[in-house]
């Protein structure tokens, strides 16, 4: 049953992704939602009706006001990022293709190592969140804008925008089969095919730190009022990560200007959160994963640039690297194919 349930095993040793099954499945359930139809409109691939846009301190810069400007896009494009202060090159597609690396954050390029975005996730993370298929991102620098309130400036940007149908029929895809990849530390991820008569995409996303975050597991339907909800999330670090930063991490230039405060993100201390975390229930803040559903996993999600991906996904204690991963594999040995409803 075990088996069939976490399909074929695209690296890791079985023995081991079974145990790490097994630490998943016995974790409590913390919340779970299980309404919902995926974002996007069934009957075309939606745009936005009107440029927008949001300005805020640079991520790796937090000194510089960074500007991020929505537009429309023609049905079937996907989603662009285009550095408007590098005019002589191409815009850098949002796709698996596009990736450079996943070290810290995942960051795309196109050509030139000159030609790259940082830190898209957060951004990139709104495509199947809200189902919107094409969109063309201004930026004036590979800088992304930083905001105290996760990426629901950025959801509030597109609704002024307004989400418009185009006339081209969506695509969507799902998994040929259920696929597991493990990663370190008793981490994978499992996708699973769509097998509802609708579009559905089904997330069990559990984390487990060494923190005050400690055990966190939510069982979700993705549809866009819980992604809007879950968009606020910020992203987190250790109480020894922020010292870092603001100590030896100013000798290198990756740490020396980060934008990080005790309002953008979320402090975990051995025995306590070091500034108020947000998104309780039950008495018991949710927000590290919920951010790792709404703002990390889904952008990987992002990266699948054939289509709206509806299914089922597992992850435990995963993060971009192994996220990224699995999406090349996906790609690479052709396990994604078009789903019909």
């Amino acid at each position: 049953m075990l088996s069939a349930q976490l399909g074929r095993i695209l690296s890791g040793a079985p023995d081991e992704v079974f145990r790490a099954y097994d630490a998943f499945a016995s974790q409590e359930v913390d919340f779970e939602s299980t309404e919902g139809d995926l974002p996007g409109d069934r009957a075309g691939q939606t745009t936005i009706a009107r440029e927008v846009s949001v300005t805020g301190p640079g991520t790796f810069l937090r000194r510089a006001r960074r500007t991020l400007t929505f537009a429309p896009a023609p049905a079937g494009e996907g989603w662009w990022f285009d550095r408007t202060d590098l005019p002589d090159f191409l815009p850098i597609k949002v796709s698996v293709h596009s990736v450079w690396t996943t070290l810290r954050n995942i960051v795309l390029c196109s050509g030139s190592p000159s030609n790259y975005m940082r830190m898209v996730e957060h951004i990139v993370a709104l495509k199947p969140g809200l189902g919107i298929d094409d969109l063309v991102i201004h930026m004036d620098s590979g800088d992304p804008p930083l905001f105290d309130r996760g990426s629901l400036d950025l959801v509030e940007a597109l609704d002024r925008g307004g989400i418009v149908r185009q006339a081209l029929a969506p695509v969507y895809v799902t998994v040929t089969e259920p696929v597991t990849l493990a990663g370190p530390h008793g981490s994978f991820l499992t996708f699973r095919p769509c097998t509802e008569a609708r579009p559905t995409l089904k997330i069990d996303c559990a984390v487990d730190f060494p923190t005050a975050i400690g055990k966190q597991r939510i069982r979700i339907v993705l549809n866009p009022a819980l992604f809007r909800q879950a968009a606020q999330a910020r992203t987190n670090c250790t109480q020894t990560q922020m010292l870092y930063t603001r100590t030896i991490g100013k000798l290198f230039a990756d740490t020396r200007n980060l934008g990080y405060t005790q309002e953008n993100i979320l402090i975990a201390g051995a025995q306590g959160y070091v500034n108020e975390p947000k998104m309780l229930h039950h008495g018991k803040s949710l927000e590290a994963v919920w951010h790792r559903m709404a703002l990390d996993l889904l952008a990987a999600v992002a990266l699948i640039d054939t289509g709206r991906f509806c299914g089922e996904i597992y992850s435990y204690k995963a993060g971009h690297t192994l996220d990224v991963q699995m999406v090349r594999k996906l790609v690479k040995q052709r396990l994604l194919k078009v789903a019909t409803f």
